[in-house]
């Protein structure tokens, strides 16, 4: 490695952000770059480790050692050469990713793990400053037409692969701007839309076409993408939301996340709130679901300036650090503090959602809970509500972060009539990510269930593989997979 003392010299250190008194002002990205001298310092903390665990805590298999080498040798070139070799998005990844690579990180053994995300968003924000990033256009063309469903990560990764082999890619996009989530559903504060469109631009320019205001199955026919193209993609993610069946759903004032946190975008992209105006602005917020849709839902009350901001989670508070149970290199389930927890937020742990409390108008003004305790039960880990334990508190504002259960059912996969597994996703193997229409394809949530950013963006990538094969007869593209074979063969 370029300093192989490096990590004896230096500890983790991530970049300075905004304070958040400030930061919650606007809708602006918050996080400050690293200095010249600062990423030299990170960079040089990865170690000489022998066997890079990263690689397989990483979905895309990023080289990561190799381009912290690179970064560190200040290799500019060198690094987003080899980053873009296995990432088509890492502005995405460097922002959003929960970093699974980190957790397996060597280092992280008996020190804090290598700030690969943040050197990853380094790099290719670098590459932009330089001019290394152009348009890749295709020559040749191999004459067959693909029609990619969705412009999510999934959708985009696919059609930016497929387009790369000489394929005409269009993309369908049923919102008013392509980008999925990342556009209407993560904040601003964490993904400015700009970075979104300096991609989709580039995108543009070598060859993809996007197609927004196009549901398809409503006013793009079914029949007519069948006929015209030779392959199809879908990667719709997985967009039905879980409810809260319990007595006062239908108040007004009870909203799924992702109406609250959708309309908030188009705010700021200046498109609009949508039908209703959702604010927290003055009302006591209670956010259920514990997980990151509902730390964006905590971020964007704060904004809205919430009088009081409360996050429910059904599961016990998890260990600040690894136990007996969650051994290096795993996943581990520890308690993550967002920096949206950091501008305000009073979290309660191994709770449940009794019943909505309304008004004479039929509006929101309070929730009852109850504490839960967790049993096992015929060798079933199952939560037993605390007696004594309900209790009424103040809410005019409710928001449902419970997660999503599959993609729409309705038009499109009814129409096509693709096979749904258990779960209701649509049936596809990773293997070989076709339905059980031959020419349909899909990846991404719609294909394995809701799951994260660099998941999506590796399915879309191994699609797209799959695909080249089914017109082509054989690919030039490689997945993941094929991608650590040949490091570990070189």
């Amino acid at each position: 490695m370029g300093k192989p003392t490096g990590f004896l010299e230096h500890t983790r250190e991530l970049p300075t952000k905004r304070a958040a008194q400030e930061r919650v002002n606007d809708y602006k990205e918050f996080v400050n770059r690293y200095t010249d001298e600062k990423l030299n310092q990170q960079s040089a903390r990865c170690m000489d480790c022998g066997i890079p665990f990263c690689h397989n805590g990483c979905p895309l298999g990023n080289v990561i050692p190799e381009f912290n080498d690179a970064v560190y040798r200040k290799s500019w070139k060198e690094a987003y050469d080899i980053l873009s070799s296995t990432n088509n998005f890492p502005e995405f990844t460097g922002r959003i990713c929960p970093a699974p690579c980190e957790t397996s990180c060597v280092l992280g053994i008996n020190q804090p793990a290598i700030t690969i995300e943040e050197i990853e968003k380094h790099i290719i924000e670098i590459a932009f400053d330089k001019g290394y990033v152009q348009p890749q256009r295709q020559i040749t063309r191999s004459g067959k037409k693909v029609a990619v469903i969705g412009s999510g990560p999934a959708g985009l990764a696919a059609a930016a692969q497929l387009n790369l082999v000489g394929h005409t890619v269009t993309v369908f996009e049923r919102d008013d701007q392509p980008g999925g989530l990342l556009r209407y559903g993560i904040p601003d504060f964490k993904l400015e839309k700009w970075v979104i469109d300096r991609r989709i631009k580039l995108m543009e320019e070598e060859g993809v076409i996007f197609k927004c205001n196009a549901n398809v199955g409503v006013n793009v026919s079914i029949s007519d993408l069948l006929r015209e193209y030779q392959a199809i993609v879908l990667a719709g993610g997985s967009t039905v939301p879980r409810n809260l069946n319990i007595p006062g759903r239908e108040l007004k004032g009870v909203y799924y996340a992702m109406e609250f946190l959708k309309q908030q975008n188009k705010r700021v992209s200046g498109f609009g709130p949508g039908e209703q105006d959702i604010f927290a602005t003055g009302k006591n917020v209670v956010v259920i679901g514990g997980g990151d849709t509902g730390s964006d839902c905590v971020g964007t009350s704060n904004r809205h300036k919430a009088i009081n901001i409360t996050q429910f989670e059904l599961l016990p508070k998890p260990p600040a650090d690894r136990t007996m149970v969650m051994p290096w290199p795993t996943y581990p389930m520890l308690l993550k503090t967002t920096s949206s927890h950091e501008e305000g937020c009073e979290r309660k742990w191994a709770v449940s959602t009794k019943e909505f409390i309304g008004d004479e108008k039929g509006n929101l003004k309070a929730i009852i809970m109850v504490d839960l305790e967790w049993k096992t039960i015929d060798n079933r880990p199952q939560f037993v509500e605390i007696k004594g334990s309900e209790r009424k508190v103040p809410c005019e504002l409710a928001l449902l972060a419970m997660g999503f259960v599959h993609p729409q059912h309705e038009g499109l996969i009814g129409e096509l009539e693709v096979e749904l597994d258990e779960r209701g996703n649509v049936r596809a193997s990773e293997k070989s990510y076709q339905t059980n229409i031959s020419k349909i394809f899909t990846a991404g949530d719609m294909r394995r269930g809701q799951s994260l950013v660099v998941w999506a963006i590796k399915e879309g990538r191994d699609c797209a593989q799959r695909v080249d094969e089914f017109l082509m007869g054989e690919s030039l593209l490689e997945t993941a997979d094929d991608n650590a074979i040949s490091r570990y063969l070189h």
